[in-house]
């Protein structure tokens, strides 16, 4: 993350994504397929790397790290071969980011959920940041209900963050600077929804 200033001289907080060329790897249509859906290629891979069925699919586009498919309402407009560029976007647009968020290993109650603990008094000792009863007898017959919130492994989820705005879109050296922030570390992969 970074900062820029706008035209009135506030900070603004801005996430920088370096954004290479998508490149359309496959149309699918509803004649050969049964729905419209274009699958893209992004990033880089050792062609060493691929399988056979890769390669093949892949031929003359290149090798790409992921392929990612998306449905679409009517048939598609573009070809195998073009490139869908950061220029795509432009200053002011509201985007959705998706992502797959930090992990933070096996937490407690409270920083997971939220919980505020036990009190100190009436003779409690260790009860700060216990979660308490978790039900059994009448409610759930004897047994831990399913989804109850209780201390395990956080984070490591896709993410969506909605409605962000897209502050600045530097075309020749591929950035779009986001404001707020995204979900992951530094070099994940994030999907851009206009």
């Amino acid at each position: 993350m970074s900062q820029i200033w706008d035209e009135r001289g506030r900070s603004v907080p801005v996430t920088l994504l370096a954004v290479s060329p998508n490149v359309i790897t496959q149309v699918k249509t509803k004649e050969t397929d049964g729905y419209d859906a274009v699958q893209v290629g992004f990033g880089v891979r050792k062609a060493k790397n691929l399988t056979k069925p890769e390669k093949g699919h892949m031929k003359t586009l290149g090798s790409f790290q992921i392929l990612k498919e998306w449905r679409l309402a009517q048939a598609a407009t573009e070809k195998v071969g073009d490139k869908i560029e950061v220029s795509v976007f432009k200053s002011g647009d509201i985007v959705a980011v998706s992502g797959i968020s930090k992990g933070k290993g096996f937490q407690g109650v409270v920083k997971r959920h939220g919980f505020h603990g036990g009190s100190r008094t009436h003779g409690q000792k260790h009860s700060e940041r216990e979660p308490g009863a978790i039900g059994g007898r009448g409610r759930a017959g004897g047994r831990v209900s399913l989804g109850m919130r209780m201390a395990g492994r956080m984070g490591g989820e896709r993410v969506t963050v909605k409605n962000l705005e897209v502050a600045q879109v530097i075309p020749d050296e591929n950035l779009i600077l986001l404001k707020g922030a995204v979900p992951g570390r530094r070099g994940s992969f994030i999907e851009i929804r206009g």
